[in-house]
C-alpha cells in the first residue's frame, strides 16, 4: 500500500533561509553602497518608501493571485474569522504602538 505524501516545493521548503539571505544580501549591499544609495530612501510620498513598497507589492501580488475571489460572498454566512481578522488588526495590534511617545491612532491608521 502506497501513501501518497504531497513534498512541499523546493522555495517554501528553505523560506527561512531564502528570508535569512535576502536581509544578510540587503544589508552587505547597504554597507557596500554606503551614501550612493541615498537615493532610494529619499523616494518618498507620504512618509512611505516607494521602493520598498513596490517591492512589498510584488511579494504580496502572487499571494493575491491565489484568493478565491468567488468565496468572499460567503463571508456573511461565517463571518467569525473575518471579526477575529478586524479585532486583532484593529484592536488588539495598535494597543502596544499607543503607549510609546508621539504615536497616536491616526498615524497607526496611516501607516495600515
Amino acid at each position: 500500500m502506497s501513501i501518497n505524501k504531497k513534498q512541499i516545493p523546493f522555495f517554501e521548503r528553505y523560506l527561512t533561509l531564502w528570508v535569512a539571505l535576502c536581509i544578510a544580501g540587503g544589508v552587505l549591499i547597504g554597507h557596500l553602497a554606503g551614501d550612493s544609495m541615498a537615493f532610494l530612501s529619499d523616494m518618498e510620498i507620504y512618509n512611505v518608501n516607494i521602493p520598498i513598497a513596490i517591492l512589498i507589492w510584488l511579494m504580496i501580488y502572487p499571494m493575491m493571485l491565489q484568493i478565491d475571489f468567488s468565496s468572499i460572498k460567503g463571508v456573511g454566512k461565517a463571518p467569525k474569522g473575518l471579526i477575529l481578522t478586524l479585532v486583532v488588526n484593529w484592536l488588539i495590534k495598535p494597543l502596544p504602538w499607543l503607549s510609546l511617545p508621539g504615536f497616536s491612532l491616526t498615524s497607526f491608521i496611516l501607516l495600515t
